[in-house]
């Protein structure tokens, strides 16, 4: 089956999952190794029946000296301390995916020939494979610091004498370390010169190649190679800006090849709608985590305001490998109405592994094993429910709005805890509404697009298996009565009867 019999779905549910933890516990739970080329049939059909696509995170080769330097690290160890109460250094630390050996799959996770049957496997089931494409850097000791000293971002003898943290030596040259400009440097990593034309060409090169593995990329911290984010950083080193920006050279280079090939970018800073007009098809929407995680629902409602053009391209979550944990970061029922609220709205939405399960513990990169954490009932329930039900046809081919909710007297203001929406096609039509704060809230909820007329009316609750049965002129006159207790929501069937 080639690439090209799948068809990309509109809003796809990827799955994250860190390859080499992954691997390492079903090596644990089947007592015996498994690679990417011997994954059981039954995981394929289990674990991934209720997604689109699988970004396989942390397949590439990774650095003999980053795994030494994460080995090392003072915070890292504590961290690793605290993921894993039997930490053993020589056994666990392998190494941040993110300081690229070698854009080849690493031998221990099987290769790239493991990933290949893994692949097929995927395609079986009509399942999309993302993986990580790093444009800021590779490791301190990938082989382009011996072949392609141009590509990098140079300093000085006084750079090295006076930054030691932020450079480094081989041979005759002195490096940077990747940068974020907010954070201290990655010191595991080089940083390449995103304005070096023979830079964009290997990246050109190096994405065509892992084209050949999978159907898209997941691409670290795109925004750090943007221009001007670029030129703030980095200055006279960078060299002069280039007449065209990194990315819309890359993807349409990459595009004229691999027309179908998908680009995902990890953004921040406001940068998500200036990276989706050069040419990415999903951004990172961190904007929504952090409205959902610290701001009102108001402050929601708001953002859900941007154009359909921008809120499909977004990529949805509330936890992803360096976020916390959801159950952690929100609360149980908090992050129960967030995982709601991503995963019923406009755009593709992003799934952790162990998030459906309520799994507590943030893991380190850096780490090959992670803990076992007993299963959540409700929280995966919660998920499932909803999951199983993004198959209606409102979602996949459907019109979508907000609905108003409206104060049910001068006294009671709770409707302004509630977030409504509406997915209808001409024949079908659901309805979500989260009352998304810790108290009981009420409203009457105006739903557009739609003549209720003289008809009876059955909204269908999927969250609690209850049918409620409305005379079209009181919907018409009133809209519909919500009375909702905290973090609860209903997932609404709607149709007419006579």
């Amino acid at each position: 089956m080639s690439f090209k019999e799948n068809k990309w779905p509109f809003q796809p549910k990827i799955l994250e999952i860190n390859a080499w933890q992954w691997l390492t516990s079903l090596s644990e739970e089947y007592y015996q190794p498994i690679t990417l080329a011997t994954v059981p049939e039954e995981i394929f059909d289990k674990k991934f029946k209720y997604f689109d696509a699988i970004w396989l995170m942390g397949v590439w080769e990774r650095s003999p000296k980053g795994k030494a330097i994460a080995n090392s690290h003072p915070g890292l160890i504590k961290e690793y301390q605290n993921a894993l109460n039997d930490f053993n250094s020589e056994r666990d630390v392998v190494g941040s995916p993110y300081a690229i050996h070698a854009y080849d799959v690493d031998k221990n996770l099987g290769g790239n020939k493991g990933l290949v049957i893994f692949r097929e496997n995927l395609k079986n089931r009509h399942l999309f494979l993302i993986l990580d494409h790093v444009p800021n850097h590779v490791a301190i000791d990938h082989e382009w610091t011996l072949t392609h000293p141009e590509i990098f971002i140079q300093g000085t003898e006084e750079d090295l004498i006076s930054q030691p943290y932020d450079f480094y030596k081989v041979k005759e040259w002195v490096y940077a370390h990747g940068k974020d400009p907010y954070f201290p440097p990655w010191t595991d990593t080089v940083q390449i010169n995103a304005f070096s034309p023979k830079a964009r060409e290997l990246a050109i090169k190096t994405i065509l190649k892992i084209a050949q593995l999978c159907d898209g990329v997941r691409c670290d911290m795109a925004m750090l190679v943007m221009s001007n984010i670029f030129h703030e950083t980095w200055g006279e080193k960078a060299g002069s800006c280039p007449r065209k920006e990194f990315w819309s050279e890359i993807i349409s280079m990459v595009r004229k090849n691999t027309p179908n090939f998908k680009f995902i970018a990890e953004a921040y800073w406001n940068t998500e709608w200036e990276l989706m007009q050069q040419g990415f098809d999903l951004v990172y929407d961190k904007k929504l985590y952090d409205r959902l995680l610290h701001d009102s629902p108001s402050s929601v409602r708001e953002y859900l305001r941007a154009d359909w053009d921008y809120q499909v391209k977004l990529l949805r979550f509330i936890e992803n490998h360096d976020e916390q944990r959801a159950i952690k970061a929100f609360g149980k029922e908090k992050s129960k109405a967030a995982a709601f609220i991503i995963l019923t709205l406009p755009g593709a939405k992003l799934i952790h592994d162990g998030q459906m399960e309520g799994n507590q513990i943030k893991i380190p990169v850096q780490l090959g094993r992670k803990p076992r954490e007993a299963l959540r009932t409700s929280i995966y329930q919660h998920y499932q429910l909803i999951l199983e039900n993004l198959s209606l046809e409102p979602f996949i081919s459907g019109n979508w709005n907000p609905c108003e909710a409206q104060a049910i007297n001068t006294i009671n203001r709770t409707n302004e805890n509630i977030i409504s929406y509406t997915w209808f096609t001409r024949k079908e039509r659901v309805l979500l509404v989260i009352n998304y704060s810790s108290y009981p809230s009420q409203c009457h909820l105006r739903i557009p697009n739609i003549n209720f007329g003289h008809d009876y009316w059955i909204f269908e609750d999927i969250m609690n298996g209850k049918s409620y049965k409305y005379k079209g002129e009181d919907l018409q006159a009133y809209g519909l009565y919500i009375d909702l207790n905290p973090w609860n929501a209903h997932f609404f069937k709607v149709y007419s009867v006579e």
